[in-house]
């Protein structure tokens, strides 16, 4: 790497996400939470920079996205990320999801905590350090559980907007917490 390339990834992300060149590492990114907490910021994510800013800091096993496709939607806003993630690197995780109705209530189930789990316990083995981008408290059983496999896990979340999107327990369970206000000069989109 130039040197320029490492003066431009020294951010305040940087030192929260404290990660070793052979520390063995995956990124597991709750697509409907890291939408939400992006747009609180007004971030417009460049995936491709996301993983060459991982990629040139540490082994990187594996970048995760999980999002939920609603059935019998022929088009929807998430169809083309999903397809670029999946020709370029990432390793998407999708669901069909039906809407469901309770008397005048409409529901439509948006997450995949259940599979984020999974995939993060199956790699726990292999990995030094996962990298969760998500706030949702739920996941705090699941860092924890890492934790006693001797993984680190960074949260990467945001506590800048104003409707703050991550949880306290789960910031203070995981060994590390990076605010995605801090990673946006290296995420964000640029301009041509």
């Amino acid at each position: 790497m130039t040197v320029h390339a490492q003066q431009r990834f020294q951010t305040a992300g940087d030192r929260a996400i404290r990660l070793h060149p052979d520390d063995r590492v995956a990124l597991f990114i709750d697509g409907a939470n890291f939408f939400s907490a992006t747009r609180a910021l007004g971030i417009d994510v460049d995936y491709r920079r996301l993983l060459d800013h991982f990629s040139a800091r540490c082994r990187l096993r594996r970048a995760f996205y999980y999002t939920v496709l609603f059935e019998g939607e022929d088009y929807t806003p998430i169809r083309p990320l999903v397809d670029w993630l999946d020709y370029n690197g990432f390793t998407v995780i999708s669901k069909t999801a039906r809407e469901i109705t309770e008397g005048a209530v409409r529901k439509r189930p948006r997450d995949m905590n259940i599979e984020l789990a999974c995939d993060m316990m199956d790699m726990a083995e292999s990995l030094d350090h996962a990298v969760l981008f998500s706030g949702d408290g739920d996941f705090s059983p699941l860092v924890a559980a890492m934790q006693r496999r001797d993984v680190r896990v960074t949260v990467v979340s945001t506590l800048r907007s104003s409707a703050c999107t991550v949880s306290d327990e789960l910031r203070r369970q995981a060994d590390g917490f990076c605010d995605l206000a801090d990673l946006a000069p290296v995420l964000a989109r640029t301009k041509p």
